[in-house]
């Protein structure tokens, strides 16, 4: 029997509460730590170009393996599942007293206040990483769709996941038949066998890439020790630093790719909820089976990932191809176990606590950057940025989300809205929602 109740009491604005989006949603945003400390405490550069400079030992291999395997994205994917179906229940709820035109609008307004929340987030707070403007530009494109039947979501949704099958096994294949003419070439040689003209292509091609790479490493390497200097350095050559990032993402159009990513999995979301999979609806065999069949499939392909990325070579990679569709796959996995966790008495009481993370999720992620970019790291604080390598980084994020659990837990005890959802929500509904909890009523003590 599920020991957690499938809906809660309803927001001060009058949005209902599901209990297993809110335990979902819990998960993720204390999740979504571990993929941002590095970032936090460690070269931001370093850790999409050169993962052992922030260490290599023994303990940081099995620490960010885990990290990879089971939490690179997944926290993202499963708050932008989330987001996708919040995006039905509040626009379904809104139909019910209004027209498309006007639920259209007030659903912008929502998301574009959202943005503006991101905004200050990265450009007041300074962290480059936030989700919530792409969040909120995305969730403007996903909306578009929002009426289709859960399948037809499910399936555009997958665009992401398609595109990058496509390019990445097209990339896989013309690196591959690249080394397989280079090798063949350098048997000829040995023999004194004359090359041909596509021999001749593919060690000039071969020729140029190397001399690319190494003047690409040589650049990363200075941008990473730059780095290190600036955020290790005094507090204005930290904000530099953190500008920097900021100008770098936008600069390379990461933002769009992060857009996109976020709308495809928005829409995913949507489908799921509208086929009644992630609010737990289905069979507790049907998420046994989810879970079982999404974990072969995405456990299988990141650990084959990890494993030829710890290679550090210059072989094809197979998550060229297959990294969209493993993130969605695990986190589908993460969803399932979730959900057969919420259909048994000792997992549901496991799983209790992380309502209130879920019902407090904006403000634990505004935390999350308080403590560790602006107390933990930063030069002007504790400064222990460059000090912390791969498994004390994941122990610390770890600490510090219990802490956030507890006191997640305690505060919902006395109060109805957390302190950045109330002003995001008060500003969407154009008053001051109230903050407390109603008193319970008292009756008269029966008379003996």
């Amino acid at each position: 029997m599920n020991d957690v109740p499938m809906t809660t009491a309803a927001e001060p604005d009058g949005a209902p509460r599901i209990a297993v989006l809110d335990i979902l949603r819990g998960v993720a945003i204390l999740g979504i730590l571990f993929m941002n400390i590095n970032d936090m405490g460690q070269s931001l550069v370093a850790s999409f170009d050169d993962i052992r400079h922030l260490g290599w030992s023994s303990t940081d291999q099995a620490a960010w393996w885990l990290r990879e395997v089971f939490a690179d994205g997944t926290a993202r994917c499963m708050l932008e599942m989330l987001f996708g179906a919040g995006m039905v229940i509040l626009t379904t709820r809104a139909a019910e007293a209004a027209g498309h035109l006007q639920v259209l609008g007030r659903y912008y307004v929502r998301n574009l206040i959202l943005f503006g929340f991101g905004l200050i987030h990265i450009f007041i707070l300074l962290w480059p990483g936030d989700i919530l403007h792409t969040y909120g530009i995305a969730a403007l494109i996903a909306f578009l769709f929002a009426r289709l039947p859960g399948r037809w979501l499910v399936v555009i949704g997958l665009n992401l996941a398609a595109f990058t099958l496509v390019t990445g096994a097209s990339d896989f294949n013309r690196i591959t038949q690249r080394q397989v003419t280079l090798a063949q070439a350098a048997v000829k040689q040995r023999a004194g066998i004359a090359l041909d003209a596509a021999d001749r292509a593919a060690i000039a091609a071969q020729k140029t890439h190397e001399v690319s790479k190494a003047k690409r490493d040589r650049e990363m390497a200075a941008r990473v020790v730059a780095e290190d200097k600036a955020r290790s350095g005094t507090a204005l050559t930290w904000a530099r630093a953190q500008w920097n990032t900021i100008i770098v993402i936008e600069g390379y159009g990461l933002e769009a790719l992060f857009v996109w990513e976020a709308a495809s999995t928005m829409l995913i979301g949507a489908g799921l909820f509208k086929l009644g999979i992630l609010q737990g609806t289905r069979s507790r065999r049907f998420y046994l089976g989810m879970t079982v069949i999404a974990y072969a499939v995405g456990v299988t392909l990141r650990s084959v990932a990890a494993w030829q990325t710890m290679q550090f070579d210059d072989a094809p990679k197979l998550d060229w191809a297959t990294s969209e569709l493993a993130r969605l796959a695990v986190t589908l996995g993460h969803i399932g176990l979730i959900n057969v966790l919420a259909t048994t008495v000792v997992g549901a009481r496991l799983l209790r606590p992380f309502v209130a993370a879920g019902r407090t999720a904006l403000t634990l992620y505004i935390a999350q950057t308080l403590i560790c970019l602006w107390l933990l790291f930063p030069p002007f604080a504790l400064a222990l940025y460059g000090k912390l390598t791969w498994g004390p980084l994941m122990v610390v994020a770890f600490v510090i989300d219990a802490v956030l659990l507890w006191a997640a837990n305690v505060y919902v005890r006395h109060y109805a809205i957390a302190p950045v959802e109330w002003a995001w929500r008060s500003l969407i509904e154009g008053r001051r929602l109230p903050w407390r909890k109603p008193a319970p009523l008292r009756t008269a003590r029966a008379s003996r």
